[in-house]
């Protein structure tokens, strides 16, 4: 779980020689990544190949219209994650059905695909409360899986002082945490987004993306090494062929806490949507068009600025990185993470350049803040396509390596304290990231917005 701070305004270093490295690093000598090396060349290739691109940016745009195009954006993000979503769950409903290796592996892979719209979408976040109000119950993380099933007792870490950590839902009909006894017995989506921070941890999470990537793919207990997750497909057996226990109640809560994924993604697509009825007003995407044009402006680059920064660079890459911690990356189970770190930069390269590719569908483009930055400064704005562009090479460097055929190298492996060259790559990525929001900033004052104070998160860069 993201804890949230005050905002701050930033004093952002942003020399390209930047470079950051975990603490475990500081004595070593610093010579430039090959990510960073490749990020750096992506830019000079933006700058030199984006004349066309900026005399079509550069056609007439009005900031009503690129408000419009950003709440058709948002919606349709949402509406892949929530189809994404639906896929996934019958794809669990097929591996409670008939619990086989193939459904097991194809309910793995519905969930991998159903992260790439979802991380997209969380651009969206911050500076809209009724996305960061609500997203906590799809996303929060970290988690103390404790909490929902058995865990290996000699190598589980967990929030210290947590009552909750090791509940074991599954296992119990009734937990008690601070001194509560609740009954747990029937394992409904209601119950289980109900026990979300029960005791006041933020550590217990019991509904969401991860809560599902743990029941699909169990603890990682690779450490360092290379491997994910290993929960056998037993675990939703019947009767003797049932492992670990309760196999029924494991079948149950898989069940109910994906139901409940796809009902908060269909309600939070229904926000963006624009009314059919004729009716003026009724969701989010009503009153956020009934704003003036400036204060969209300010939620779309706020909640640029604070995903690069605070959340992205600091949140989910610095943390890791300079604690040496695999309990603090993303996606942890499944070792996704590389995919999660890419889709949410994507992200912020679509709302600013007013582009979304669906899953399976055609390039959505509309009026953008690219277009309306290039009609008064067209330097500017390619300067930040170009960074924009130097952020997705350097996590397509972090995702390259995750994937690479030969020896791949996961983010719980880039973090180890002794593998310089995952650092780099991390540091890479976080430097870019960092450099975009200096310019991301830059845009707002161009846009003669106040002050953006992106969420830096408390922390330094």
């Amino acid at each position: 779980m993201v804890v949230h701070f005050p905002l701050k305004a930033l004093t952002l270093a942003l020399s390209a020689a930047l470079f950051l490295t975990a603490c475990d690093n500081s004595d070593e000598v610093q010579t430039q990544a090959p990510a960073e090396q490749a990020a750096g060349e992506a830019v000079v290739e933006a700058v030199e190949n984006d004349n066309e691109s900026q005399a079509s940016a550069a056609a007439s745009v009005d900031s009503a219209a690129v408000a419009k195009h950003y709440a058709d954006l948002a919606h349709a993000t949402y509406k892949d994650a929530a189809t994404t979503a639906q896929a996934l769950n019958e794809a669990v409903d097929a591996l409670i059905s008939e619990p086989t290796e193939a459904n097991l592996a194809a309910a793995k892979q519905a969930w991998l695909d159903a992260r790439v719209a979802y991380q997209q979408s969380e651009v969206f976040r911050f500076g809209n409360a009724v996305v960061d109000d609500w997203e906590g119950q799809l996303n929060a993380w970290p988690l103390d899986e404790g909490m929902i099933d058995y865990v290996a007792a000699d190598d589980y870490q967990h929030e210290m002082g947590n009552e909750g950590a090791t509940a074991n839902i599954i296992a119990n009909t009734s937990i008690n945490i601070g001194g509560e006894t609740l009954d747990v017995s029937d394992l409904t989506p209601e119950l289980l987004a109900d026990l979300n921070e029960i005791g006041g941890s933020e550590a217990n999470v019991a509904t969401g993306y991860h809560a599902i990537e743990f029941l699909l793919w169990g603890q990682d207990l690779n450490g360092y090494a290379a491997g994910s997750g290993e929960r056998p497909v037993t675990d939703y057996a019947s009767n003797d062929a049932c492992t670990n226990g309760h196999c029924d109640r494991r079948a149950e809560y898989l069940d109910a806490v994906t139901d409940l994924l796809v009902t908060d993604l269909q309600w939070m697509t229904e926000q963006w949507a624009e009314d059919q009825s004729g009716n003026s007003a009724g969701n989010y995407r009503a009153e956020l068009l009934a704003m003036p044009s400036e204060d969209v402006m300010q939620k779309m680059l706020f909640g640029m600025g604070s995903l690069s920064l605070g959340e992205l660079a600091g949140e989910r890459m610095k943390v890791a990185l300079e604690a040496n911690s695999y309990e603090d990356e993303h996606d942890c189970f499944s070792d996704n993470t590389h995919n999660s770190h890419f889709y949410n930069a994507k992200g912020i390269q679509n709302v600013y350049l007013g582009e979304y590719q669906p899953t399976g569908g055609n390039v959505m483009t509309g009026p953008s803040l690219s277009a309306l930055v290039a009609q008064s400064n067209p330097e500017l704005d390619q300067q930040l396509r170009a960074e924009l562009e130097s952020t997705m090479a350097a996590v397509q460097a972090m995702k390259d390596a995750a994937e690479a055929e030969d020896n791949p190298m996961a983010f719980d492996m880039m973090i180890a304290p002794d593998n310089q060259q995952g650092h780099e790559i991390i540091n890479a990525a976080i430097n870019a990231l960092v450099i975009q929001t200096g310019s991301i900033e830059k845009v707002a004052g161009e846009l003669g917005l106040a002050s953006l104070e992106p969420d830096d998160a408390g922390h330094a860069f």
